[in-house]
């Protein structure tokens, strides 16, 4: 079970953002790219044999926590399936531009045609990630 705890300040209140992610089978694949590009701990919650439709044991839920962003996933997708949309997007302050800019080099590493809007300089410049889940940086 996940260590809430763990990701706790003391000096917060009683609750913690997180990031929750849908993915459809590669959930394992996708949370260990993502601690590449962020760093943190990674850990697995599986099932404990192979299910009808996945190629692998799929993740039930697995979590990354890092200094910076914690994110949670799974494979496990509701009845209407994994619909990607452009309605949501994950925030990110980045404390300066070198910063934003290695998160975007690290974030579009994998896949070529990778979307950046605005330029450079802009406050915010979003990233679409090679599991398509969409990145506003803002510096």
């Amino acid at each position: 079970m996940l260590n809430l705890s763990a990701m706790l300040d003391p000096n917060r209140s009683k609750f913690v953002s997180a990031i929750f992610i849908t993915f459809s089978g590669n959930c394992r694949r996708a949370l260990t790219y993502y601690q590449t590009c962020f760093g943190g701990t990674l850990q697995f919650e599986t099932f404990e044999k192979e299910l009808e439709g996945y190629s692998e044991i799929p993740v039930v839920s697995g979590y990354l926590v890092s200094d910076s962003v914690v994110i949670y996933g799974s494979d496990l997708v509701h009845n209407e399936g994994r619909i990607l949309g452009n309605y949501l997007s994950i925030f990110l302050h980045c404390k300066n531009m070198d910063d934003r800019q290695a998160l975007i080099e690290k974030l579009r590493s994998e896949k070529e045609n990778i979307l950046v809007k605005n330029g450079d300089a802009d406050k915010l410049v979003e990233v679409t990630d090679v599991f398509d889940v969409r990145w506003v940086l803002g510096v």
